[in-house]
């Protein structure tokens, strides 16, 4: 009877240690699977928002095509995007909501940075001698990593997207620090594979009249986004 009862006391305990391991397994499965989950999401919010040609894509376009400091501008685009993610995935997103008034000088300060910006790029464009040559007149690093912080950072819709929308998305998830881990691979995929792929296009560039094409086509994008800053915001 005691060898019988200590042989059911064992098989018990054998039975608690199993579903103990299978309980741990299925949590650390689903677990895998909202990490993966929050990665492909973010991942695929944070692209699809830096797809659309903007302000900062073109300067970067311009850069690889120029091959001129591409490996700092990309990744300065790159990290300047995660840190505004993960401003948002903590809670900026609310605190923003609170200060309209910052948001409206922004806005003031982005749009003229980009009508002087477009200008600059028509002015170019009028001139007609811009060609793959690198040794002609180009910014320094200093300039073009100044140039590249104020196209990110006076720009009221990288707060729209990055601290607030996608801030707001990820908190609504189950893991918001892989959401934004995931959009923020987002970013350093795009600015680097757009600053480096820029090269395959070079061939297009060879002669002045297809750099004053991308200098119209940089100063119309400029000066649009900046007219949407002051008119629908």
């Amino acid at each position: 009877m005691i060898h019988t009862t200590s042989l059911e006391f064992v098989n018990f305990l054998i039975s608690c240690v199993r579903r103990f391991y299978v309980a741990c397994f299925e949590y650390e499965r689903l677990k895998a699977r909202c990490m993966i989950e929050s990665l492909l999401l973010g991942y695929s919010l944070g692209f699809s928002l830096i797809l659309a040609i903007g302000a900062q894509n073109a300067f970067v376009l311009k850069a690889g095509l120029m091959r001129r400091f591409v490996l700092p501008i990309t990744l300065l685009c790159a990290v300047s995007d995660a840190f505004l993610i993960f401003l948002g995935v903590f809670g900026l997103g609310a605190i923003l909501d609170t200060l309209p008034d910052l948001i409206k000088w922004v806005r003031y300060a982005g749009a003229l940075f980009l009508f002087f910006y477009g200008a600059r790029s028509m002015a170019s464009a009028w001139r007609g001698n811009q060609t793959l040559d690198v040794n002609g007149n180009v910014m320094s690093l200093r300039t073009s990593l100044l140039t590249c912080l104020a196209l990110t950072f006076l720009n009221p819709h990288v707060y729209l997207d990055t601290v607030i929308l996608v801030g707001g998305v990820a908190n609504q998830t189950k893991m918001p620090l892989f959401f934004g881990l995931g959009a923020t691979f987002a970013s350093f995929t795009f600015f680097l594979g757009l600053g480096f792929g820029a090269r395959l296009l070079r061939p297009l560039f060879s002669n002045s009249r297809t750099w004053q094409i991308l200098d119209v086509g940089i100063a119309i994008v400029m000066w649009t986004i900046a007219c949407n800053l002051l008119v629908f915001y």
